[in-house]
């Protein structure tokens, strides 16, 4: 199957990371596809060009996930054509976000404020399905929240019958954020509950924490999204498991520095000095480094991919003095 279908491990959609650098480092790891970061279906409309760059494409990115967001189907189903129209054959599919749990979105209705009316939710699928011609795929929770109870294999139904294409189900309710343990048995109970394909997501944190879902769900794909940050690694790790292959070794601390070099040169290369975005992969790339704890505080001052490279230097240098001391 084309797009999204014949995929099996993809990098999730996440505001302020999924840019251009992070899906190029993650797609050279071995992701199958990445998504954009969620893209504003309102600010599209706008023909508003902070929005608007959010659709372009890595080098070597022969295909992307779009993620658009809102709550009006009338625009969201223009502003998917309008998408479709502009991407052609690099767009994999459109995906819809009815999972952002951040208050900011939740307050005006948008992302996981749509599972509390799933007749608004599936209008919007059905609008946009019946525009474009590329997949149409919706991402939701296990729920709203912990007091209405979990309301994701109904509301996948109401997806599938509105014409979505596939879903992912991440297994937490939406007033949990990130706190507590993404539950698999929902993601289970959403497969057995649609004939589509099911992308699980949630706590994929290493290829031990990939096989579990599939073994434990039966989905059809995963997604993974804190668990790549400072680590593109782990889509080498889940891809060898996948496999049957041995588990490459842990990369050592030059080759995350060497990583984090990448990342801050692509960025650079893209928005020119001010590469002030790069100071949080940074702080997950040193993440349990010796002198991690006293590099965040010039990892704040950073503002240029100068900066960086002094602080990585700065790194290795002071890890490689006390080794050599031992």
């Amino acid at each position: 199957m084309e797009g999204v279908f014949g995929k099996r491990v993809l990098l999730a959609p996440m505001a302020g990371v999924s840019d251009i650098a992070f899906r190029s480092l993650c797609l050279h790891a071995g992701a199958d596809l990445a998504f954009t970061e969620m893209v504003s279906a309102k600010g599209l409309s706008y023909a508003n060009e902070k929005t608007r760059h959010l659709l372009d494409r890595a080098e070597g990115e022969m295909q992307v996930g779009v993620q658009i967001f809102g709550h009006e189907p009338s625009i969201m189903s223009a502003q998917a054509a309008w998408i479709e129209d502009v991407m052609g054959d690099a767009l994999a599919c459109i995906d819809i976000n009815m999972g952002c749990p951040a208050r900011k979105i939740v307050s005006k209705g948008d992302g996981s404020a749509l599972m509390k009316t799933p007749k608004l939710a599936a209008e919007i699928v059905k609008s946009v399905a019946s525009v474009v011609k590329h997949p149409v795929t919706v991402k939701f929770r296990r729920g709203y929240s912990e007091e209405t109870g979990e309301t994701a294999p109904a509301f996948a139904k109401h997806m599938e019958e509105a014409g979505a294409a596939a879903v992912c189900v991440h297994g937490r309710f939406s007033t949990q954020m990130y706190r507590g343990v993404s539950d698999m048995s929902t993601i289970a109970r959403v497969k057995s509950s649609v004939s589509i394909p099911v992308i699980g997501n949630g706590d994929i944190k290493c290829a031990s924490d990939a096989i579990r879902m599939i073994d434990k769900t039966g989905c059809d794909a995963i997604m993974v999204a804190r668990g790549a940050q400072g680590n593109p690694w782990i889509f080498t790790q889940i891809k060898a498991a996948l496999d049957g292959a041995a588990q490459p070794s842990i990369p050592t601390m030059e080759q995350r520095i060497s990583m984090a070099r990448q990342h801050a040169q692509l960025l650079s290369q893209r928005e020119g000095r001010n590469i002030v975005r790069m100071r949080k992969h940074a702080m997950w790339y040193i993440t349990g480094m010796p002198f991690a704890s006293a590099a965040r505080g010039r990892i704040n001052q950073c503002e240029s991919l100068e900066d960086f490279e002094e602080l990585f230097d700065s790194l290795l240098h002071r890890t490689h003095i006390v080794a050599e001391e031992e």
